[in-house]
């Protein structure tokens, strides 16, 4: 059975954008709810101004920020291997990296049968 894989992981791009929002703001957190407005890219917020749920679930960590999912779109994406990264444009409105001229962006795989076996063994899905 291989080690347990990374839910979460971020590119190059990504890590330096979280590097450079966490000089501006201290600690982060990410949040992929989802939701209506910005619901297809993660959220960054500063840690403390973002209330996790009891129905969020934490993927993991990216750059040294934790990164939470809520419970609905995990059961969605619990075959997939997130893979954070950055491409131009505007970040969501209340997210930290709107007006840097990039957004956050959600692209993933999916898990091979015995990676999926592995996280189940794990207890992670």
């Amino acid at each position: 059975m291989p080690d347990t894989p990374l839910q979460v992981i971020a590119t190059l791009p990504a890590l330096a954008l979280i590097d450079k929002l966490r000089a501006r703001h201290g600690p982060v957190l990410f949040h992929q709810s989802g939701g209506c407005c910005d619901g297809s890219s993660p959220m960054c917020f500063p840690e403390g101004e973002f209330l996790i749920g009891d129905s969020d679930v934490r993927m993991g960590e990216i750059g040294g920020a934790a990164f939470y999912i809520s419970r609905p779109q995990f059961e969605y994406w619990k075959h997939t291997q997130l893979i954070i990264d950055v491409v131009e444009g505007r970040g969501g409105m209340f997210s930290l990296e709107n007006g840097e001229g990039v957004r956050f962006l959600v692209r993933s795989r999916l898990f091979d049968d015995a990676e999926y076996a592995a996280l189940e063994a794990a207890g992670r899905v």
